[in-house]
């Protein structure tokens, strides 16, 4: 069967609401299914911050009531819809009392704690678990309202990993859509981001699912909506090693046995890499990164990547950056630039960078370091006191600025991700477009860094195992000048060869017949 028309869910898509690598991933896979020929419709909510009619929103006719109840309440909530294209995919703003309040997607906001101060900035948002509810039932509705029949329905994490199981369970919904077929897509199947709820009486009675269903998906005694969908959909997570780390290895600890739990049931996780549009990391066109100057890393050119250093660091010097600054490297001749763009948290693996920094910067080894990022207090201690012991070989970025993260791709020799566990990355991707070779732990999606060709790899979460890869890649960058290069070029073609956002909906199309396959017809 020809596959014509996706529905996607999502609670965040770049040009419009986003926090993490969902966002991208939700803008770019439809993006590309346009361009081959297909009808992608969006739902997103209409968070507080959205302006829909500044945005080229229009209010649409279409409003419905939803049923939201409550443990001892009947109740329904009121929708509408906007609409607007984006580069040809359709979206639907979701217009609702619980999404307009909110400033941010998933947690408080400063201006809401002045306001209300039990709402504190951070903390994730109490209804969180209505809020998924309602984009997923608002979906559905939305679909009868609108006499469609989209073939398949992808659901983007925690957030609407329960449609499947609405669609198929819920009376009014079940008759409509079993010529529909779901695929559910985990992008950090980490514990804290599975959309859980412990209280089961109120997940029952807000989803409307029969108790046998509420009782066959609870995973450490929590209503689980990655279990609750997988019976009725296809799922997959980001890339193919991730997958199989869930189902085959301790990794899933890191989930709360989440892979192995789908595993017991008969479910099998499917892994598809995600992908990265080379044309939003291309150097050769610096004014749309924010750079100073222009190379060409693909065809040897280097230059600008040499005034792009100069640049970051004159910055850095200057004090004239939207972040808070801990030490101010200083420019040296042969010096490798090592850098880092990440969350500074455990599940990064910065509290084993931090370490093996000290190791290397102790021995005596010359290198310059910039680190930019956000994370828990300490690891954010950890490397602002190794950037106040060794002030002009580490800076420490305390922030996140695009642009400046930009700037810091292009102007690094190496990059380093020594990740824990990583669902995909992207990160690899974008430094390597920008000539900056990653160093990375092998785990999870970053097993797409092959060492020795596009990048350099460990594997035991050690230090002192960081700081030797480390060191191997430093010994290349100094003895053999003409395999950086050639590196580099490898890694650029073979991300165009196998990872543009164009071949890899491909694989998401096969993932789609699959869950044709299984629809109940």
């Amino acid at each position: 069967m020809k596959i014509k028309e996706i529905y996607t869910l999502t609670r965040e898509y770049r040009d419009l609401a986003g926090v993490g690598g969902l966002k991208d991933v939700a803008q770019e896979l439809s993006e590309a299914l346009v361009r081959k020929g297909l009808k992608v419709t969006v739902f997103l909510p209409r968070y507080g911050f959205l302006e829909p009619e500044r945005l080229g929103f229009r209010k649409t006719n279409v409003s419905f009531q939803v049923d939201m109840n409550y443990v001892q309440e009947e109740r329904r909530e009121d929708v509408s819809f906007w609409e607007g294209e984006i580069n040809g995919v359709r979206i639907f703003l979701v217009e609702a009392e619980r999404y307009a309040e909110k400033l941010g997607i998933y947690t408080y906001t400063e201006e809401e704690e002045k306001k209300d101060p039990w709402k504190k900035k951070g903390m994730g948002h109490f209804d969180y678990f209505a809020m998924n509810i309602l984009l997923q039932k608002t979906a559905l509705c939305g679909a009868i309202r609108l006499n469609e029949r989209p073939e398949i329905m992808h659901c983007h994490d925690g957030h609407t990993a329960c449609t499947p199981a609405l669609a198929r369970e819920i009376m009014g919904f079940r008759d409509y859509f079993p010529p529909v077929g779901f695929l559910i897509t985990i992008h950090n199947a980490g514990l804290g981001y599975h959309q859980d709820v412990g209280d089961l009486p109120f997940a029952k009675a807000n989803t409307g699912l029969p108790w046998w269903v509420i009782n066959d998906s609870l995973l450490n005694n929590s209503f689980n909506p990655f279990l609750c969908g997988a019976r009725y959909a296809v799922i997959n997570t980001v890339s193919e090693q991730y997958a199989k780390e869930l189902q085959e290895t301790e990794l899933d600890a890191h989930t709360g046995w989440l892979g192995h739990a789908l595993k017991e049931r008969g479910i099998k996780l499917e892994g598809i890499t995600n992908g990265i549009t080379p044309e939003d990391f291309d150097p050769r066109h610096p004014e749309k990164l924010g750079l100073p100057a222009a190379f060409d890393p693909l065809a040897g050119d280097f230059a600008g990547k040499k005034v792009c250093r100069e640049e970051l660091i004159a910055r850095i010097r200057r004090g004239s950056l939207k972040v808070k600054i801990y030490g101010r490297v200083k420019d040296r001749e042969g010096w490798p630039l090592l850098t880092a763009v990440s969350r500074l948290t455990q599940q990064k693996g910065i509290d084993v960078l931090a370490q093996a920094l000290r190791l290397l910067y102790e021995s005596g080894e010359e290198f310059l370091t910039v680190i930019l990022g956000t994370g828990t207090p300490e690891i954010e201690e950890s490397l602002i006191a190794l950037a106040r012991e060794f002030p002009d070989k580490m800076t420490l970025l305390l922030g996140y600025d695009p642009k400046l993260a930009n700037l810091i791709y292009a102007a690094g020799d190496f990059f380093v991700i020594p990740s824990n566990y990583e669902p995909c990355g992207l990160t690899d991707f974008m430094a390597q477009l920008m000539g900056n070779l990653p160093i990375v732990r092998h785990t999870g999606g970053l097993v797409k860094v092959i060492d020795g060709f596009n990048g350099f790899v460990y594997v035991e979460q050690k230090p002192e195992e960081l700081a030797g890869a480390i060191l191997r890649a430093f010994e290349v960058y100094r003895k053999e000048p003409d395999k950086i290069r050639r590196m580099i070029k490898q890694a650029i073609e073979h991300i165009y060869a196998h990872y543009t956002w164009d071949k890899v909906s491909e694989k998401y199309l096969a993932l789609y017949e699959k869950a044709l396959a299984l629809r109940p017809l």
